[in-house]
């Protein structure tokens, strides 16, 4: 663990080498500690096959090694250059559609091609080689954004020939996988595993575990394809931590299995470019246009703070307008400094910046950094170093404090939902972030915790809705609990081989929760189910078959939320208003203290201090709370995109 610290990334090949001295000297003056170079730089870096051209980087190195900043030296791996495609003509991927993708942008690679996983392992060790004893070197990142632009999923020759190697050491016999995958229907059954196709191209939609199965295999090989180059980067300089920067909601692969060969987890927070690409409705996009969604940040720092076992950067954070989205607005005054401040709240150890100077050719020209094309300051650049100078002069040290409330997080999840979904737009993520957000306007500290979690010790409340299938490790630490547990809907509904389970879902013993999900109604989600009291249920009802106490009902007698002792059932997505009245419930029935925020603010805890953010677009009123002495930075009155820092009466 490092003390809070700011970044940028920076592209030495990009500008002249005249003007790095005054780049790094400004960087020093700013605050900046750490600079991540080279993720895009192999056609610099090895020009044709073999001509190896390193010096050009190595000084780079030696100039802001000069003016005391950290290097984070990326892998090249994202942008094989052209005469590797000419080498390797196969290697780029292949759609859903079997149309192999061209060279020409970037990640033009299939993880699946292990001739290309092979040139990745030598360049990196190549460069390892090379910069290893560099006294600037202050870690490694590997490759660049796994999967950005829907890269994950390739169905080539390569990955159909890895398919079935990795179903013939899954399954062992050919007769195993006709029977996990329940090929007698339709009379879908092989003799040999080199009959298996990939998923795609069919008449209709192939068999839900044969599609789950792809999904596992194409995760598997980004893990692989990580593990190669973290191997050979963790060989040559132990000491240094090795980051990959993954992104915001990107779900394709598994990000815990692609961790366990990284020190360090990161993503590239864009909040506004997500926002406006989300699905979130209308009246949430405007209210938030400059600022972006309030949980939206929050969320994610939780996930790859667990993702990355409790080590966790930002290694693109947006400073300005971006260029990816169909529009692209102006963060409104103050949430560079904001977004930071959030970051290092939820116990980052860097955040930083994408990019130093905005580029003023090619793809990204459009993208702000915190200088403009002509190196002037950005609005940016004046808040990174206001960060910077209130970093050093309120000083954090520790880690994010543990959670009171934990949310269980499942990429497999979220794979068979789009699978079968039964409901056009049920995903997992939409049932935990809704849940995490209406516990978060309360001021409660959250955890996310992966499906491999086997305690539950230390928390209040778990929340696990919307789970696939249940694991060994989850049923023990189920029935371990002793707090409060939610879990729903839809959860336990499968197998892991994706069949409805013997007893049906949530398929818990009945000693824990009594309970069946004997039929689904999922309806239009513009339709709604009114609930007795207040809420609405819509896009997914269960009928269920209980003998807990029923503690909400709709206005049909449909029961919506069950519990057996501590253990509640969540039958249905509902409103807004349905899963704050779940979560208001749940905090009282577990006598959990709260704190009033204003609507719009947020905040959480790290190292004996709260920090508050304002996502509103005005100022808001805070209310000293109960374990606060005071403010060390900002006062209660807290204005648009404002930070406000209180101490608290006893760290934690």
């Amino acid at each position: 663990m490092i003390n809070p610290a700011l970044g940028v990334c920076y592209y030495p090949e990009h500008w002249s080498e005249e003007v790095w001295e005054q780049d790094a000297a400004r960087m020093a003056e700013v605050g900046i500690a750490f600079v991540r170079i080279g993720e895009f730089a192999w056609s610099k870096l090895e020009p044709t096959p073999g001509y190896l051209q390193f010096d050009w980087i190595i000084r780079s190195m030696d100039v802001l090694g000069r003016h005391g900043l950290k290097v984070i030296f990326c892998t090249p791996t994202a942008t094989p250059p052209r005469w590797m495609v000419d080498k390797h003509p196969d290697m780029l991927a292949v759609d859903a559609n079997g149309r192999q993708k061209g060279f020409g942008s970037r990640r033009h690679y299939d993880f699946s091609h292990l001739g290309y996983r092979e040139e990745s392992a030598r360049i990196t060790q190549l460069l390892a080689d090379a910069v290893a004893s560099h006294p600037a070197l202050g870690g490694w990142q590997t490759d660049n954004e796994y999967g950005c632009h829907g890269t994950t999923y390739s169905y080539s020759p390569a990955a159909k020939v890895g398919f079935q190697r990795w179903l013939a050491e899954k399954y062992g016999t050919v007769e195993a996988l006709n029977e996990a995958w329940g090929n007698v229907f339709w009379s879908m059954e092989y003799n040999r595993f080199d009959q298996v196709e990939l998923p795609n191209l069919l008449v209709c939609e192939p068999a839900p575990a044969h599609d789950l199965d792809y999904r596992r295999y194409a995760s598997d090989q980004v893990a692989a394809f990580n593990k190669v180059q973290y191997d050979i980067l963790k060989a040559k300089r132990p000491d240094l931590p090795v980051i990959h920067n993954f992104m915001g909601r990107y779900t394709e692969f598994d990000h815990y299995d692609v961790a366990k060969s990284l020190d360090v987890a990161a993503w590239d927070a864009y909040p506004i470019g997500h926002l406006a690409v989300s699905t979130e409705p209308e009246e949430v996009k405007r209210q938030y246009l400059r600022q972006g969604e309030p949980d939206y940040q929050a969320f994610h720092h939780d996930l790859y703070r667990t993702v990355g076992h409790g080590r966790w950067w930002i290694m693109e954070q947006q400073p300005g307008p971006v260029n990816w989205a169909d529009f692209n607005p102006d963060p409104l005054p103050g949430m560079a400094r904001l977004w930071a401040w959030e970051a290092f709240a939820h116990g980052a150890e860097v955040v930083s910046y994408f990019r130093w100077r905005q580029a003023p050719f090619a793809q990204e020209q459009m993208h702000a950094g915190l200088l403009r094309p002509d190196s002037e300051p950005a609005p940016a650049y004046h808040e990174a170093l206001q960060v910077a100078q209130e970093l050093k002069s309120i000083g954090i040290t520790g880690a994010a404090s543990k959670g009171r409330v934990g949310l269980v997080y499942d990429y497999q999840s979220e794979w068979a939902w789009d699978v079968q979904p039964q409901a056009k737009g049920f995903t997992h993520g939409a049932h935990v972030r809704a849940l995490y957000a209406a516990f978060r306007r309360h001021g409660l500290d959250i955890d996310i915790l992966p499906p491999s979690t086997t305690s539950f010790a230390g928390y209040d409340i778990i929340a696990i809705p919307a789970l696939f299938a249940w694991n060994d490790e989850l049923r023990t630490a189920i029935s371990e609990f002793d707090g409060h547990l939610l879990i729903g809907p839809r959860s336990g509904s499968k197998t892991q081989n994706f069949a409805i389970p013997p007893r049906l879902a949530p398929d818990l013993p009945s000693n824990l929760l009594d309970l069946k999900v004997l039929r689904i109604d999922s309806i239009d989600p513009s339709l709604e189910i009114e609930v007795k009291g207040s809420g609405s249920v819509h896009h997914w009802r269960e009928r269920i078959e209980t003998k807990a106490n029923v503690v909400i009902e709709d206005t049909e007698g449909w029961p919506v939320l069950v519990n057996q002792g501590k253990l509640y059932y969540l039958g249905g997505t509902g409103t807004k208003a349905l899963v704050h009245r779940v979560v208001d419930y749940l905090i009282a029935e577990a006598d959990l203290v709260t704190l009033n925020l204003p609507a719009g603010v947020r905040c959480r805890t790290r190292d004996g201090l709260r920090v508050y953010v304002n996502y509103n677009a005005g100022p808001a009123t805070l209310t000293l709370a109960h374990d606060e002495t005071g403010y060390v930075l900002g006062t209660a009155e807290i204005p648009a995109a404002g930070v406000t820092i209180a101490r608290l009466a006893t760290a934690g």
